[in-house]
């Protein structure tokens, strides 16, 4: 009796049982991506640092940016599919340890300063940062659609603790490694190697029992909603291209914006512990934000949370353009926008995503919509060093803004034919 006279008011029925599990899943998800977020950093802070150093060339610093990238394009399907056969726990478990092995081949290729090697070992690593991605879907496998938002954004929050104090342990790693005796740059990757390994051991462990394999057993919690109807089988393909969409194009304008800045910090006399708190400041508005933006997708829909992410990623390559390169502050204000203008997009488009896409094939469709979200970064990652070897800084970051804004007549158009 008690089940219907729930079911009759406008809050769904949801099982207490459920709603325990959920908990526990996010407890071990939340755990995994603090240590994650420690390894993630540290590619983004001195990649393109240690590229330049061993190949004496700026137009290529953008490349192990660009490599990563696409190492997790790979891994994004590996995880997405391994996911869909096993369950989430092993396809994040075994992505966050091929990420630890690439951590320690980057160490091996600086040591032995092979740059052939050191190519191959970022390739690898970049698993780790396509696993950090996919553990957000995690999130939201036993959610309702009411609260997709809000799951997305806890496990996405959780990077931060580790992405900020990732770069900024940049200094104290690169003594630690200059006195084991391999060279300083490569301290960042010694911290992904043990941060990585202890993210996959976490999930191994502790996420039981399998939100993704619970889910298709239960059915039904998948279209469980108070403010939004799953939308319908014909306008799957519809949601994925323009989520797909949302993700890639904030994901390029990120990355290409990102890698280049402690690049042109250094060309203009700061250190690199002034170029890691700058980068901390925007690893930190990437994820810190993400409890009010899983909150503003619930509350306001995908579509107009989606269009806002590009309004602010112009605002952040504008500013960037502008700000003198001496100053860190303006620097970092610019990041923080870009951050968060990438925070933006992320969240609403994996909650277009996660509504469209049945259960039965919801992990290998997600793997693969990761995919074009990974080649856009590549090609950002890429082509931000050969612009501003031919061009500037600021060139990059204004056209960066700029692209951007195509985000919002998507968003508008498809929100027009779904009212």
């Amino acid at each position: 009796m008690s089940h219907n006279a729930t079911s009759t008011t406008s809050e769904p029925h949801i099982d207490p049982d459920i709603a325990r599990v959920q908990r526990r899943v996010l407890a071990a998800l939340v755990s995994a991506q603090i240590l994650s977020g420690a390894g993630l950093a540290a590619g983004i802070t001195v990649g393109a640092l240690l590229a330049q150093d061993m190949l004496g060339s700026t137009s290529l610093a953008g490349l192990p940016s660009a490599l990563f990238t696409a190492g997790s394009a790979l891994a994004a399907i590996a995880v997405g599919r391994l996911s869909q056969a096993r369950g989430r726990r092993p396809g994040l478990a075994a992505g966050y340890l091929i990420g630890a092995i690439g951590s320690l081949g980057v160490i091996a290729a600086a040591v032995l300063d092979n740059p052939i090697l050191l190519f191959g070992a970022l390739f690898v690593y970049g698993a780790g940062t396509a696993t950090n991605l996919q553990a957000r879907y995690a999130g939201a496998d036993l959610a309702t659609a009411s609260h997709r938002g809000r799951a997305v954004s806890t496990v996405l929050v959780a990077t931060t603790l580790g992405g900020v104090v990732g770069p900024n342990l940049a200094a104290p790693t690169g003594t630690l490694a200059r006195t084991v005796g391999i060279p300083y740059l490569t301290g960042p990757f010694l911290l992904a190697a043990l941060a990585y390994a202890l993210a996959a051991l976490v999930l191994a462990t502790w996420l039981r029992p399998d939100p993704l394999l619970l889910a298709r057993e239960l059915g039904a919690t998948d279209s469980a909603s108070t403010t939004a109807e799953p939308a319908p089988v014909d306008n799957s393909a519809k949601g994925i291209a323009v989520g797909g969409f949302v993700m890639a194009l904030t994901q390029l304008i990120m990355v290409a914006i990102m890698t280049m800045t402690p690049v042109h910090m250094l060309a203009h006399g700061h250190g690199t512990a002034a170029a890691g708190a700058v980068i901390a400041v925007h690893v930190g508005a990437m994820y810190l934000p993400s409890p009010l933006t899983g909150w503003l997708v619930d509350r306001y829909g995908r579509l107009p949370v989606a269009a806002t992410s590009g309004i602010t990623l112009l605002a952040a390559g504008v500013l960037a353009a502008l700000a003198p390169g001496d100053s860190i502050t303006l620097l970092a204000v610019a990041l923080a926008l870009l951050g968060l203008g990438w925070n933006l997009g992320l969240v609403a488009g994996t909650a277009i995503i996660t509504d469209t896409v049945p259960l039965s094939t919801r992990a290998k469709t997600q793997g693969a919509v990761d995919v074009s979200i990974a080649i856009a970064g590549a090609t950002g990652g890429m082509g931000s060093g050969l612009i501003v070897a031919a061009t500037s800084y600021p060139t990059l970051a204004l056209a960066g803004g700029l692209l951007a804004l195509a985000v919002v007549p998507a968003a508008a158009l498809t929100a027009r034919r779904h009212p």
